[in-house]
C-alpha cells in the first residue's frame, strides 16, 4: 500500500507539536531556575530583588480614592508619580484579593477597604509579592472585640490558622488620625501578619525580610547597650512586654512614621530596617 507524502505529514503533524510544546517547556523551566540562581547570587550581595515591580497591564484607582491617599498617607505624597500609579494598581489588587467582612453590624465601605489595604501595600511596597498569602480575610469590627484567645478584648489580631486579620475600625481611626502619638494600628497588625507569612514562603523578598531579621536579632543580642538604648527611648514608651512579633512592629511602625529621627537615634537598626523591607524611596 503507498501512502501519499502529504498524508504522511498529516499523520506526523500531532507528534510534532508535542514535541514544539514540550521543547517550549523545557525552555521556559530552565529559563525559570536560571533566573533564580542568578537572583540568588544578586540577592547575597546587594540584599534586594532584581525587580520588584512588573507588571502587564495595571488598574487604576479614581481621583477620590488619590485625594484619600495623599490626605492620610506622607509615604504616598512623596513618591514619584510612577511609583503612585504602582502603588495604586496594588492597593486595586489586594482589594479584591481580600475578604473584606464587617462585624456586629458594621457595613463596610470603600474608604475602610482602602485605608487598610494601604498601610499593607506601604509595608510590601518594596517586595515584588505584595499580597501576604497568609491573609485571605480581614474582619473589621466597629470598636474593640473580645478575643477567645485570651479571654480579653483587643484593638486587632491576626489569626494564621483562619487566616484572617481582625481590626477595630475605632482604634484604627484612632491611630492613623493621632500619628506620632500612638502606633498606628494598621502598621502593627500588618507587621506581625508580614512576619509571619515571610517565615512560611520561600519567595525572593519574604527570604530577605527573614534573614535580615535575624541579623538585627543576631546585632541586638551582641550589643546590649544599644538593646537597652532601644528599649528604653521613646519608640517603645508604654510597651510593658515586647515579643519578636512586637518588638519589630514597633520598630516598623516608628521606621515608616518618623524616618529621619529613627535613622539619626539609631543608625544601624534603622539600616536593617531598610534593607528588611528593601525601602529604596524618597524619605528613606
Amino acid at each position: 500500500m503507498i501512502i501519499h507524502p502529504l498524508l504522511l505529514q498529516y499523520f506526523n503533524l500531532p507528534s510534532k507539536i508535542v514535541l514544539g510544546v514540550f521543547f517550549s517547556l523545557f525552555i521556559l523551566i530552565m529559563i525559570h531556575y536560571s533566573f533564580k540562581l542568578v537572583e540568588m547570587v544578586y540577592v547575597l550581595f546587594f540584599k534586594k530583588p532584581i525587580f520588584v515591580h512588573f507588571y502587564m497591564l495595571m488598574k487604576k484607582l479614581n481621583a477620590e480614592d488619590k485625594n484619600l491617599l495623599k490626605s492620610k498617607f506622607n509615604f504616598y505624597r512623596h513618591l514619584s508619580s510612577k511609583e503612585q500609579l504602582y502603588f495604586d494598581h496594588r492597593v486595586s489588587c489586594f482589594i479584591k484579593d481580600k475578604d473584606f467582612v464587617g462585624r456586629k453590624g458594621l457595613e463596610v465601605s470603600r474608604e475602610m477597604k482602602l485605608l487598610i489595604s494601604a498601610h499593607a501595600v506601604i509595608l510590601t511596597f518594596g517586595f515584588r509579592d505584595f499580597f501576604i498569602g497568609l491573609i485571605d480575610k480581614i474582619f473589621i469590627y466597629p470598636d474593640q472585640f473580645y478575643s477567645m484567645s485570651n479571654a480579653s478584648y483587643h484593638a486587632g489580631e491576626i489569626n494564621p490558622m483562619m487566616k484572617v486579620l481582625v481590626i477595630s475600625w475605632e482604634d484604627f481611626k484612632d491611630s492613623l488620625d493621632l500619628k506620632g502619638e500612638t502606633v498606628s494600628l494598621g502598621i502593627y497588625e500588618f507587621t506581625q501578619a508580614i512576619h509571619l507569612n515571610s517565615m512560611k514562603e520561600g519567595d525572593v523578598s519574604s527570604t530577605i525580610f527573614t534573614d535580615s531579621f535575624k541579623e538585627l536579632a543576631a546585632m541586638l543580642t551582641k550589643d546590649e547597650p544599644l538593646r537597652q538604648k532601644l528599649l528604653r527611648s521613646r519608640f517603645f514608651e508604654g510597651q510593658a512586654f515586647l515579643n519578636q512579633f512586637q518588638f519589630l512592629a514597633v520598630i516598623m511602625e516608628h521606621f515608616i512614621e518618623s524616618p529621619s529621627e529613627f535613622r539619626g537615634q539609631f543608625p544601624q537598626v534603622y539600616a536593617k530596617t531598610k534593607q528588611m523591607l528593601n525601602f529604596d524611596f524618597a524619605g528613606y
